[in-house]
C-alpha cells in the first residue's frame, strides 16, 4: 500500500497483521523472537517504552526493528511479512 501525503511524498506501508500497518521504508530487520539476544532487545524496548505489541494477545512470531529504535511484535511469520514487503517492491517497480 502506498499513501500519498502532502503532494509528492510517498509513504510505503506494509500490513503486519490484523489490519496493523507499519512504514516499510523504516524497517531495519524482521527477525524471529526465539533467540536470547532478540528477547533482550524486546525487554530493552519495553523498558524504554519503544515496544509496540501488534499481536492482539497471540503468540509473537516476528519482531520488526525500526530505524527509530522502536520494536514491533507481530503474530505473522517473518517470511510472510518479508514476502509482503518484497511483493510491494515488485509491484512498485512495474508501475
Amino acid at each position: 500500500m502506498i499513501l500519498q501525503v502532502g503532494g509528492m511524498n510517498m509513504v510505503k506501508l506494509i500490513n503486519i497483521g490484523f489490519g496493523n500497518i507499519a512504514s516499510a521504508s523504516r524497517i531495519i530487520s524482521i527477525v524471529s523472537p526465539e533467540s536470547q539476544p532478540i528477547k533482550r532487545l524486546i525487554k530493552i524496548a519495553r523498558d524504554e517504552n519503544k515496544l509496540i505489541d501488534a499481536t492482539y494477545g497471540r503468540r509473537t512470531r516476528a519482531v520488526i526493528v525500526m530505524d527509530s529504535d522502536h520494536v514491533i511484535l507481530s503474530s505473522v511469520q517473518p517470511e510472510t511479512v518479508s514476502g509482503r514487503l518484497i511483493q510491494q517492491e515488485d509491484d512498485s517497480d512495474e508501475s
